[in-house]
């Protein structure tokens, strides 16, 4: 692992995770992360389908060139690879074990990045983890990555994170109220969308047109 975003957010999720397997999913404190909240996603598991995009930031949408909130997660990768990583995420929700993916994007314009992916298993209750926080970051911040969208990720390679021992350590009860106070911007309304949507039951089909980038993290996970 060695983007920072990713580095963050792991650290952050094995805080709130303390001596368990995975941290109950409404731990997640939006504001915590506020920073690199563009970067993150959310996956839920569907019933015999690959999961999908329960949630999505600003940065990885302007990738692909669209809003990839409720595509299930093979939109990302090359149709003849899609298996694999679809495979990786549900073993990471299954198995309550982190991963982390390496993989090269492409885009619509030849060019090619490599790309960096955590995915962490989060859990509704103590039976059941349906859901999964994920971070998508470059390997380098490109100016053609800001006009020319990715067609698709490749795989290159993965591995679990399971040698990292959990750390007790006593997650913030509520957001910080700096935060909360704050000027309402894209990161704020994703991190309220975000707040609402780990608190929420998981949704059979959302319906009606996609939410702006704006409202996407004002409504429940």
């Amino acid at each position: 692992m060695r983007q920072k975003p990713s580095i963050e957010i792991f650290t952050y999720w094995e805080q709130l995770r303390g001596n368990a397997d995975a941290p109950q999913r409404n731990l997640i404190q939006p504001s915590a992360v506020r920073h690199i909240l563009p970067q993150l996603f959310i996956l839920e598991r569907m019933p015999d389908a690959a999961p999908r995009f329960r949630l999505a930031g600003t940065a990885i949408c302007s990738l692909m060139g669209r809003e990839i909130r409720g595509e299930s997660f093979t939109a990302l990768w090359a149709g003849s690879q899609a298996s694999d990583p679809v495979g990786i995420a549900t073993g990471v929700m299954e198995h309550v074990v982190p991963a982390l993916i390496n993989a090269t994007g492409y885009s619509i314009g030849g060019r090619h990045m490599a790309f960096e992916m955590v995915l962490m298993p989060l859990r509704s209750s103590a039976e059941c983890c349906d859901r999964l926080l994920g971070c998508l970051t470059p390997a380098a911040q490109m100016a053609w990555l800001s006009n020319d969208r990715l067609e698709f990720l490749a795989l290159d390679r993965s591995r679990l994170l399971h040698e990292r021992p959990a750390r007790a350590v006593e997650p913030p009860l509520y957001p910080d109220p700096v935060d909360l106070a704050a000027p309402r911007d894209k990161a704020a309304g994703i991190g309220e969308l975000m707040r609402r949507l780990l608190n929420s039951k998981p949704a059979a089909r959302d319906q009606g047109p996609v939410a702006s980038s704006r409202d996407r993290f004002s409504r429940p996970f």
